[in-house]
């Protein structure tokens, strides 16, 4: 690699967001005594607004090289790079959490709980309802999308809801958790398999122009040698634009952690419930992936936001719940699943209505009304 060839990928920009978000975290870690509840007021305020400005100017630079590999690689490749990178940091800081010590039991089940609402009603419903305004509607590829849900249906139901009427105190029993696991690990690289080989068709913007009928897979995905022969040809692109992504979107997702016990404090003095503060935490970890969608929603790429959003949750369900459950088998800790009534109740219906909505040809800014509107409802109940 020549220094004009890295100079022309790496810009000042790209290193200021690094340095930016590495430094913010370093001062973090030494401040962090000072830190320790209650903290004052101000200095409470000043370090949760330093935090949030930071990790703004970060997801900037991931959804810059988010885009850039978009752009080379192609989907789903492109949006697979951004979703897994989020969503194996989250993972391996949640599994990091319980491997630490004191008491974790439902880290999971909140994370993912917030994670599911904000992707399929906030995140979607924004994106919907921009894009179809700007565009009065959007051309999805429904194939992919029904693969999509048809996964969340499966994983959701076997993680949230199943636990409530097989297992015992809202957990699965040790016989029942290995099965789990490897259902659930067995169906996501399944779907991964199959995404990424002869069904990649199926999860590429569709030309509404053109009335869809079928063909062979070569003829509408990109092909697996096509891919190989990208990454050949670009090999130097791909690799530093990787290698910013995941530098610039881990500070994003530390401080984002690290500010947790931050926003309990804050929080509980205001009487706010406690489950706001991950709400928030999950919003800002997946905040480059959400600016990304609504990007693409404006571009008028439905499927682009499909494969961010909903491949973000599916990866996001389809790996935690595993890695929960084996912690949870290897350091004998209960791993508490089962959801509240009044959230399955939230769960079912936000996936009976993104059936819904992606059962039409075209998705509109009606359809992301109602979603946005079934966050609002999310929030009530939080707040109940």
């Amino acid at each position: 690699m020549s220094p004009t060839d890295l100079k022309h990928l790496v810009g000042a920009s790209d290193i200021v967001r690094i340095a930016l978000g590495w430094g913010a975290f370093g001062a973090l870690l030494l401040i962090r005594p000072l830190l320790g509840a209650p903290v004052p007021a101000p200095l409470l305020i000043i370090v949760l607004v330093v935090i949030i400005a930071v990790i703004l100017v970060c997801a900037f630079g991931v959804v810059k090289q988010a885009e850039a590999l978009a752009h080379r690689l192609g989907d789903p490749y492109g949006s697979l790079v951004l979703t897994l990178s989020i969503v194996l940091i989250e993972v391996i800081l949640i599994s990091a959490v319980m491997l630490g010590p004191g008491e974790h039991a439902t880290i999971a089940r909140d994370s993912v709980m917030a994670v599911t609402m904000i992707i399929l009603n906030l995140v979607v419903g924004l994106a919907l309802l921009v894009g179809g305004i700007r565009h009065r509607g959007l051309a999805h590829n429904r194939t992919g999308t029904s693969a999509y849900l048809a996964m969340l249906v499966v994983l959701v139901a076997l993680a949230f809801a199943l636990p409530a009427l097989i297992g015992e105190n809202g957990s699965y029993t040790p016989a029942q958790q290995l099965p789990i696991i490897v259902l659930t690990l067995a169906l996501y690289a399944f779907f991964l398999f199959r995404q990424m080989g002869s069904q990649a068709g199926d999860f590429v913007e569709v030309d509404e122009r053109i009335t869809p009928r079928p063909q062979h897979p070569a003829t509408t995905a990109p092909e697996a040698h096509g891919i190989r022969q990208v990454i050949r040809a670009h090999r130097t692109e791909v690799i530093v634009r990787l290698t910013l992504l995941v530098i610039t979107v881990i500070p994003i997702v530390l401080l984002s952690h690290d500010m947790a016990a931050l926003l309990d404090d804050g929080l509980g003095r205001i009487g706010a419930p406690a489950a706001l503060a991950g709400v928030l935490i999950a919003a800002i970890v997946f905040l480059p992936e959400s600016i990304t969608a609504v990007r693409a929603a404006l571009g008028g790429e439905a499927q682009r936001v499909n494969n961010l959003c909903h491949g973000a949750l599916v990866s996001t369900v389809g790996l935690t719940i595993p890695a929960v459950l084996i912690i949870g088998m290897f350091t004998d800790q209960t791993v508490i699943l089962a959801e509240s009534p009044a959230n399955l109740l939230m769960l079912g219906a936000t996936l009976l209505l993104s059936v819904t909505t992606f059962a039409a040809k075209r998705v509109t800014a009606v359809h992301g009304a109602t979603h946005l509107a079934l966050f609002a409802v999310y929030a009530i109940v939080l707040f109940s």
